[in-house]
């Protein structure tokens, strides 16, 4: 796989009156030409100043960054600006432009003093606005365009660029759940058809494990580790940089779950493939309570016919027969407590109820 940006070594962080700020150090990898790759970690792990490290805009306090086979130094601000396009998080303060104004500069590298667009320049743009989906907002003025639009209007910008190498830094940051796989598709796509290295920063942790080629896990105690997602997984990388109390990594569908804690136990019968049983257990774990195949200290149990109902019955006799989830969870944890309450009585020989 050809690559584009090489680091070695490379340790990150800042310098102020003579002395040294380490963030990150000793870190070792490589972007490939037509991949995308994201860059993961805690807060605090320096993800953005190891983004901002790679581009020049700060530099490296100790190892080496090699650009299309360069070191990162030997080039001018003027060469850098023809090899990498830069979209950073906070586009909404862009004001009395139109997106085509905005997406017009990504070709300041190559309009000479003057900035005045040529024919091959419009030609360029009209393209980057077709290949990112939104040549219907060329005429619409940023400030009205959603978080979304202005994302991708900056995508745009750095696409017209024309710059091998792309860097984003939390591009899915404001956007609503179904925009953040939108604009991660539109990356990953973008990186294939144009052979670009794309290259984010993001909290989409689980995004990012289902769409990129390549991740980065970063963090400031256990360093820099590289690999595809489903080899970060099966290596145990993923959980290694992210498990916390309270949480699971499924290695195979590569997403976390929440391990709810239980303090009841209830008998559930049902077909275990079909989508009412398992959502049902999901809401009942997450109520605390845990299913199991049977409770021989407790006759509440619940059975899932796989007819749309739930069904609540206590020693085998049915109590309740309801076709919403909602409304199982309003009645069980009554039953339960109801026959907790009931032994109670009955060990202290107290009367039952009349």
């Amino acid at each position: 796989m050809e690559q584009s940006i090489t680091i070695e070594k490379l340790t990150t962080g800042y310098k102020h009156k003579g002395n040294q700020s380490i963030i990150s150090r000793s870190l070792t990898a490589a972007l490939n030409k037509g991949e995308l790759t994201c860059l993961l970690g805690p807060n605090g792990a320096g993800k953005s100043t190891l983004l901002r490290t790679l581009c020049g805009f700060q530099p490296a306090l100790d190892g080496q960054i090699e650009v299309m086979g360069q070191n990162l130094k030997a080039y001018t601000q003027k060469d850098l600006a023809k090899l990498i396009s830069v979209v950073l998080t906070d586009n909404r303060n862009i004001r009395n432009m139109t997106a085509y104004d905005v997406v017009g500069i990504g070709r300041s590298p190559y309009t000479g003093f003057w900035g005045k667009l040529s024919e091959t320049d419009k030609s360029v743009i009209e393209k980057c606005f077709e290949w990112v989906g939104i040549s219907d907002l060329k005429e619409r003025k940023m400030e009205t365009l959603s978080d979304g639009e202005c994302q991708k209007v900056m995508i745009a910008k750095a696409i017209a660029q024309e710059t091998p190498i792309i860097f984003l830094d939390e591009p899915t940051a404001y956007l609503d759940y179904p925009s953040k796989i939108q604009m991660m598709m539109l990356l990953h796509r973008l990186a294939k058809t144009l052979k670009k290295s794309i290259f984010l920063s993001t909290h989409d942790l689980e995004h990012a494990l289902q769409i990129a080629d390549q991740v980065w896990l970063l963090d400031k105690e256990k360093g820099l580790v590289t690999g595809t997602p489903e080899d970060l997984s099966i290596e145990g990388e993923v959980e290694r940089y992210f498990n916390r109390e309270g949480i699971s990594f499924d290695k195979e569908l590569c997403t976390f779950q929440i391990s709810h804690e239980t303090a009841r136990q209830v008998a559930m019968k049902g077909d275990k493939s079909k989508l009412e049983y398992q959502l049902c257990q999901k809401a009942l774990m997450r109520n605390g309570i845990q299913p199991v195949e049977s409770t021989p200290d407790c006759p509440i149990s619940i059975r899932i016919p796989g007819d749309g109902t739930y069904r609540l019955l206590e020693n085998e006799k049915e109590l309740y027969n309801v076709t919403r989830i909602e409304h199982l969870l309003h009645t069980i944890v009554p039953a339960i407590i109801r026959h907790q309450i009931a032994t109670i009585r009955e060990e202290a020989g107290m009367k039952p109820y009349e």
